[in-house]
């Protein structure tokens, strides 16, 4: 990354909403990133973030999903939509996001025996492991 002192930019502002229809839902990067107080500029790809990648409508749903606090009655009230039109949506939505595995796979514990009894871990390990899981 190359970072270097710019001067205060006059250049006018282009929010989200702007970019996304100026791209028309294409791919994107990002080559310069500026910090908005302390003059500092950022060159390199950049991807957007996830959130401002979806479609200016899809970025709104999310916004007001987010402000009802998931209800998704609030969400049919607010957009005069049925349950499963707002279900549907937030699917559709959830497919082009990246997800951090929450929930991991859990520990077997036969097979983490089975490695101790082998030699292959430690009892300090397996312990770590089998408490690990809870």
């Amino acid at each position: 990354m190359n970072s270097e002192r710019v001067a205060e930019s006059r250049e006018p502002r282009v929010d989200w909403q702007e970019l996304t229809d100026l791209t028309r839902g294409q791919p994107f990067v990002v080559e310069r990133v500026r910090l908005a107080r302390g003059g500092v500029a950022i060159e390199g790809e950049f991807e957007p973030p996830q959130l401002a990648q979806l479609s200016i409508d899809d970025q709104v749903f999310v916004a007001a999903f987010v402000r009802s606090h998931g209800s998704i009655k609030e969400m049919e009230r607010i957009f005069g939509v049925s349950y499963p039109t707002v279900k549907s949506r937030l699917k559709r939505i959830a497919e082009q996001l990246d997800f951090v595995d929450t929930d991991p796979a859990p520990v077997d514990a036969a097979a983490v025996v089975g490695r101790l009894r082998r030699g292959e871990i430690s009892a300090q390990e397996a312990l770590a492991e089998l408490e690990g899981s809870r």
